[in-house]
């Protein structure tokens, strides 16, 4: 992770990106999120923890909304791509394959999946999930953001823990 999040940030600044710029781009993406953000901020940067969390966790939510409105439509779209439409319904499988929490806890199993910082959990994919199970868009955003609020302050903790470890 820590080769990923340096190799990405080295890119970034060589372009001659400002820092707290590369945290936020790297939060924006899908798979990293403000959990690598956060480590890109602390370990590699040294930034101040509070402006990286900020950075980190605006990046992070700022696509939600546009996936939690947007996503089915695009997806009905891109169906009838050839080529295309098998990566979108792998997709929604692999998606819908992580519902047994929303299905038992209803919008608190989508804060859970949200805010427990694993592979295959955060912003992004709880939006594409409570897209796909057609939950109410206003909960499932404030839902979704207080699990990316929940995930970045367990990160930020573990980036100070292992940027002290490691770095001094």
């Amino acid at each position: 992770m820590q080769e990923l999040c340096q190799t990405i940030q080295e890119f970034l600044t060589a372009h001659g990106i400002p820092d707290w710029l590369v945290v936020f781009i790297i939060s924006l993406c899908p798979v990293l999120e403000c959990r690598l953000g956060m480590f890109t901020a602390i370990v590699l940067l040294g930034m101040n923890p509070f402006v990286g969390f900020i950075i980190s966790f605006l990046g992070n939510i700022l696509p939600i909304p546009f996936i939690l409105l947007l996503i089915n439509w695009i997806f009905k779209v891109l169906k009838k791509v050839p080529g295309i439409n098998k990566i979108i319904y792998w997709l929604e499988e692999k998606t819908l394959k992580k519902r047994d929490k929303i299905d038992k806890y209803g919008i608190w199993g989508l804060l859970l999946f949200v805010a427990i910082p694993l592979p295959g959990t955060g912003g992004w994919t709880g939006a594409l999930l409570a897209s796909l199970l057609q939950l109410d868009k206003k909960k499932s955003f404030g839902v979704i953001s207080i699990g990316v609020f929940i995930a970045g302050l367990i990160i930020s903790v573990l980036s100070l823990l292992i940027g002290s470890a490691v770095f001094g």
